[in-house]
């Protein structure tokens, strides 16, 4: 599993809006990435519109959000447009980023052959370090949101 003060693994996604985008495209900034095992539940709503609710404060403190999810970008569209979320919502359809990361989630909610990802929440700070990580103990379980906050310097 990455730790902090590692390198963050880089990755190559489709946003929701089939955009590639990358994780060493953000150099010089700090970036959440936001990992949840799958659209439509609801901790995982939960979770991504809290973000949304503190993205202003965020992007203010010039900290980027991506929300990652194995999900196909179809999916992740539709979640982000009901949810009214405007960051991007990044599709790790091949499982490569949540395995980079060490947050693989096998056999979700009972499918045998199924990995989603692991509730959770890194910050990359601006050379590309993980400078703060928390992976959720179970799927049902949130961050909490004052601590990413903080940790972001928002």
């Amino acid at each position: 599993m990455v730790n902090v003060g590692d390198d963050a693994p880089d990755f190559s996604l489709l946003d929701q809006n089939n955009n590639r985008v990358s994780g060493s495209q953000f150099k010089g900034q700090k970036v959440i990435l936001a990992f949840f095992p799958a659209a439509f539940t609801g901790v995982c709503t939960t979770e991504m519109c809290t973000f949304e609710e503190n993205l202003s404060k965020l992007n203010d403190a010039g900290v980027v959000v991506l929300g990652i999810c194995v999900d196909a970008r179809f999916s992740n569209a539709a979640f982000a447009e009901k949810n009214n979320l405007s960051f991007p919502i990044l599709s790790d359809y091949t499982r490569s980023t949540v395995e980079a990361y060490g947050i693989a989630l096998n056999d979700f909610a009972g499918m045998p052959g199924y990995t989603a990802s692991e509730r959770a929440v890194f910050i990359v700070d601006g050379d590309g370090d993980v400078m703060w990580k928390w992976v959720g103990e179970n799927p049902g379980v949130q961050p909490d949101y004052d601590a990413v906050v903080a940790a972001a310097g928002a």
